[in-house]
């Protein structure tokens, strides 16, 4: 299973009670109230335990978080220094 699948999956599962149907890989899940700030620890450690990567606090920005593209990049970019 992709990045994108597996956090789709949890995003469905956790925060739109599997109603995922309008959640596009671009959507902004901040701008679309998908996930608050709570959420994002939810996220956050999700990633964390699923991928074993660590996720400092200057990491915590949209760019990274803010949407399933922007997530897979970000896994993508962790597990690339990891090795």
């Amino acid at each position: 299973m992709s990045h994108i699948e597996t956090v789709h999956e949890f995003i469905v599962e956790n925060f739109l009670f599997g109603d995922g149907e309008n959640l596009t890989n671009e959507t902004s899940f901040l701008d679309s109230g998908i996930i608050d700030s709570t959420g994002i620890l939810e996220l956050i450690a999700f990633l964390e335990e699923t991928y074993n990567i660590k996720i400092a606090d200057d990491e915590l920005i949209p760019e990274n978080l803010d949407s399933l593209n922007n997530v897979a990049k970000f896994i993508e970019q962790k597990n690339s220094c990891a090795e």
